[in-house]
């Protein structure tokens, strides 16, 4: 493993340092985060080399978790159907409740929060709703798989169920509310009359990033949330503080260098920057952005499928 980073670092580097800018992109101008980036990177690539071992060298255990997943797909759909249905079940507006509950509260946070950024950021509804749209669908995605595990114990005690099916149904019902939040966007889209880019029909790349990176870090929480508890409510307060992390209100311009490279830490702030570059400025990212994204995406999975496989059997010990 060592050795296989160390090697593809210094693949990466050479490949890198040649690439042209028009390809790359735009790369950090500090040194540490750079060697950061490069050594994250490598991890990555590593990570996705092992994976692709364990494909080719365990066959029968990946064709086996393939077909677990085929034989409960039913069950799969069956809960996202649930979380649909039962979300506004006893509201007058119904489903229409997913199209306006980001609306309204894309247009409250533009009213307050024009009057300070509307000099600096062009069209800030666009910018503030691109921003929220990405940001609240991670929030909601792995806040409903945290306790995804603990809320099904009796299913679990009564039945085997594959224990990563439950945090995977509530990412999946929150992909499904962001269409509906996606819907409201192209209505703030015409309402404002921003101009429709073409690069917007690769809006799909950047959610596929955010639902990976999402389905990787809601497997991790359904995990702790299983033996600690008190995790829930952590995980709330360490919401709040990376969506201040994260520039949806405000533009990165206004932030000092030294906190600056301290936010690209936060892969919020590269999904969120990805998807307001199709959305909003018309621009294709670079190779650099598209690897960032993914490494964090792939890391996070990788993390979480791990944890997840590791750690299920004890659940009946603590549910």
């Amino acid at each position: 493993m060592g050795v296989a980073i160390v090697s593809i670092t210094i693949l990466f580097v050479l490949l890198w340092r040649g690439l042209p800018m028009e390809i790359d992109g735009l790369r950090p101008g500090n040194i540490f985060m750079q060697i950061f980036y490069v050594g994250f990177i490598s991890v990555t690539i590593s990570m996705v080399l092992i994976f692709c071992l364990i494909i080719g060298t365990r066959r029968e255990y990946v064709k086996k978790q393939i077909d677990t997943i085929s034989h409960f797909r039913h069950l799969l759909l069956l809960m996202v159907k649930r979380d649909f249905v039962t979300r506004y079940r006893r509201s007058v507006l119904g489903v229409l409740w997913s199209v306006l509950n980001p609306l309204l509260t894309m247009i409250v946070l533009a009213m307050v929060f024009s009057l300070i950024f509307s000099h600096d950021i062009p069209n800030f509804p666009i910018y503030l709703f691109s921003g929220q749209l990405i940001y609240n669908f991670y929030a909601e995605a792995t806040s409903t798989a945290m306790t995804s595990v603990s809320s099904n114990a009796g299913i679990i005690k009564k039945l085997y169920v594959p224990r990563y099916i439950f945090p995977m149904s509530k990412v999946i019902s929150s992909t499904v509310n962001l269409g509906f939040s996606f819907f409201a966007f192209l209505l703030v889209f015409v309402a404002t009359q921003e101009t429709f880019k073409l690069t917007m029909l690769l809006i799909p790349v950047p959610i596929l990033y955010v639902f990976v990176f999402s389905l990787g870090v809601g497997m991790i929480l359904s995990s702790m949330a299983v033996f600690f508890r008190d995790i829930t409510y952590i995980y709330g307060v360490l919401i709040t503080l990376l969506m201040f992390l994260t520039p949806i209100m405000y533009p990165v311009s206004i932030l000092p260098d030294r906190v600056f490279h301290i936010i690209h830490l936060n892969p919020m702030f590269h999904y969120v920057s990805y998807f307001r570059d199709l959305t909003l400025y018309g621009n294709i990212p670079g190779l650099w952005t598209n690897i960032i994204c993914l490494g964090f995406s792939i890391f996070a999975l990788g993390v979480g499928l791990y944890v997840k496989m590791s750690q299920q059997d004890k659940y009946i010990l603590y549910l």
